[in-house]
């Protein structure tokens, strides 16, 4: 991990992944089935690189524009983030607001690139 989380984000994050299903990249690359693939992360973290496909929905905002992204509760959506804590908790949140096919990407943006996989990196505008 590149930074210390404090205790108490470990601590929540944990109760999180007890109740969410995690999905890793291996078995994303593998998988067959239509899913959405949301990137949870920062405006700032989205512009300097994202999976390709992936579709940006802030931490911050998913709540409020979740069902107007994504309106089929029963739509398999994978989340990721930076390591997979925050997608973890969105998870978590989604599956409070009824989304029951949700996936916390394990390991995040960042394993994927140490995996050296393909990232996107949107045009300057």
């Amino acid at each position: 991990m590149s930074k210390q989380h404090a205790p108490g984000f470990i601590a929540l994050v944990e109760q999180a992944k007890a109740q969410i299903k995690e999905i890793g990249i291996t078995e994303l690359l593998e998988h067959n089935q239509p899913y959405v693939l949301l990137d949870i992360r920062e405006d700032h973290e989205w512009v300097a690189g994202h999976l390709p496909e992936a579709m940006h929905l802030g931490k911050g905002i998913i709540e409020r524009d979740i069902e107007h992204t994504v309106a089929d509760k029963k739509q398999k959506i994978v989340l990721y983030c930076g390591g997979g804590y925050r997608s973890a908790l969105s998870a978590q949140t989604l599956q409070q607001m009824g989304y029951q096919n949700v996936f916390s990407l394990a390991g995040g943006y960042r394993e994927w690139c140490e995996r050296k996989l393909p990232v996107e990196v949107p045009a300057a505008k």
